[in-house]
């Protein structure tokens, strides 16, 4: 029996109107950028996945990538394995631990060390991803949703997806790439909107929206709302003029002041030293205008150095 949901309509409420949200991605959604993207108005933010047999064997990395910071809201974290009494273990021990709004499966990583044990290898065996959405049900009250790419191959998003919300997800996030595509080509946003227009869960889009514009352009296809990833990284602010409706771009102020604000969230989560040589691949893109200060910013090791290099850029 399908344990009794006390937040099960947690997706349905935020998307009485279409939202931005910020994408889970390995070693950048970490609770400092989650709490940055959530500032400037993310509708929700999803963790980095989770190995869900390393969480439940208590391993110190799965579960520091699920913490929120303290107060955190609105947060979704996603798990990744292949096998349904593991994951329904999981999604109970995620909903004891972090306290969050939903769980989301991940049927999307194409990373190659990763094969056969989960993410979009499951695109090949959707069967046993609909058996996986039905124990991670049967283990949490929370919403499950699921993160989906087009298919291993070829398209078969339409039929995994209605494949998924028979299975009981709340929520489907469709990658409008292959598994096979990995980043390349562009995201196919017709095939996200025949998903979306078929099915009566919420679907969310994902693939290349980078600029404002895009975010509107795609709400045409039908979605519910996009999520946002690479296109957020040194770009907090994409989510603020969404919802603001704007497309003009931060000043160079409003550069400088985030950036140290991330720097400072990292520092505080981190610890000063650890936080900053973290931030070093995230920091240079708040610049993109500034090439010349790049090698600085990648090789910054404190707060003052930091605060030292974007203050000489402030001078007029």
């Amino acid at each position: 029996m399908v344990a009794e949901r006390t937040q099960n309509d947690f997706y349905a409420q935020v998307l009485r109107q279409p939202q931005a949200v910020l994408a889970p991605m390995a070693g950048y959604t970490d609770a400092p950028f989650r709490r940055l993207a959530l500032e400037h108005g993310a509708a929700w933010t999803v963790s980095e996945m989770l190995l869900a047999r390393g969480l439940l064997a208590g391993e110190r990395r799965s579960v520091a990538l699920g913490a929120p910071f303290p107060g955190e809201e609105r947060l979704v974290v996603q798990l990744f394995g292949d096998d349904p009494e593991v994951l329904s273990e999981a999604a109970a021990q995620v909903e004891r631990l972090f306290k969050p709004v939903a769980i989301d499966l991940n049927m999307g990583c194409p990373a190659p060390k990763l094969a056969g044990r989960g993410g979009a290898c499951l695109l090949q065996t959707p069967e046993r991803a609909y058996a996986l959405v039905r124990a991670m049900r049967q283990g949490t009250r929370l919403p499950v949703s699921a993160k989906i790419r087009l298919g291993w191959d070829k398209d078969q998003s339409l039929e995994i997806a209605q494949g998924l919300e028979a299975a009981g997800v709340a929520l489907i996030t469709v990658h409008g790439r292959t598994s096979q595509q990995r980043y390349q080509g562009q995201a196919d946003w017709e095939a996200i909107g025949r998903v979306a227009q078929a099915l009566r869960v919420p679907v969310i889009g994902s693939g290349d929206v980078t600029r404002p514009e895009e975010y509107f352009e795609r709400l045409q296809t039908g979605v519910a709302g996009v999520m946002i990833g690479r296109g957020a990284v040194g770009n907090p602010w994409i989510f603020r003029q969404i919802t603001q409706g704007r497309t003009d771009p931060p000043s160079l102020s409003e550069r400088i002041q985030t950036a140290l604000r991330h720097a400072f969230l990292n520092a505080q989560w981190y610890g000063e030293a650890q936080g900053l040589r973290q931030l070093r691949k995230v920091l240079y893109r708040y610049f993109p205008h500034h090439p010349a200060l790049h090698p600085a910013l990648k090789q910054v090791a404190s707060l003052e150095e930091l605060q030292s290099l974007l203050s000489r850029l402030a001078r007029p």
